[in-house]
């Protein structure tokens, strides 16, 4: 009769761990859904007055700035997804479509053009003779103006990668939230 009450006991506390441990955790948010009507097609107005004086300050420094990549469609976002996944080649980004910035107008990726009038991804060139490498002077005016800047990420350095959030994540702007205009 004991060990049966100690068993039950057990199993009742068992029984209370496990219910306090799923109460515990938080719930469960999806990823909301968003249609293609809902994105803007082009950069965010800000956004793109900021990259153009991005543009316009790194000149003035000597550094020729090229945007290589700015609004993306989703499916754009998905082709480039594929690449080095689906084929040969390197993982040139870890975001599926519509869980970019791009694809909310509110992200754009850069490159150098050195003195050869090449268009480069050398994040060591030093076009300007200053010493310090164009790449990341290009990204301190850059974070200056209010970007956050893919080269400062933890897991997946994008160096190219520049984007301006105004607080909102991901799951923000799939529910339809936007910036407000300036």
């Amino acid at each position: 009769m004991k060990t049966r009450a100690v068993t039950l006991l057990v199993a009742a506390a068992v029984c209370l761990l496990i219910a306090y441990y799923y109460q515990q955790q938080p719930e469960e948010v999806s990823s909301p859904k968003i249609s293609e009507k809902s994105l803007p097609s082009e950069l965010n107005p800000i956004v793109s007055e900021k990259k153009e004086e991005f543009i316009s300050r790194a000149g003035k420094q000597g550094i020729t700035i090229v945007i290589t990549d700015g609004f993306r469609s989703i499916d754009q976002q998905n082709r480039l997804y594929e690449k080095g996944r689906s084929g040969s080649g390197s993982v040139v980004t870890n975001v599926r479509g519509g869980d970019s910035f791009h694809n909310f107008g509110l992200a754009f990726d850069y490159a150098l053009k050195n003195t050869s009038g090449q268009v480069i991804w050398d994040t060591q060139y030093d076009g300007n003779g200053n010493g310090q490498p164009d790449w990341f002077e290009a990204a301190e005016i850059a974070k200056d103006l209010g970007f956050e800047w893919g080269g400062d990420w933890e897991k997946f350095k994008d160096y190219p990668h520049l984007q301006m959030t105004f607080g909102l994540t991901i799951n923000h702007l799939k529910r339809g939230e936007r910036p407000e205009a300036i």
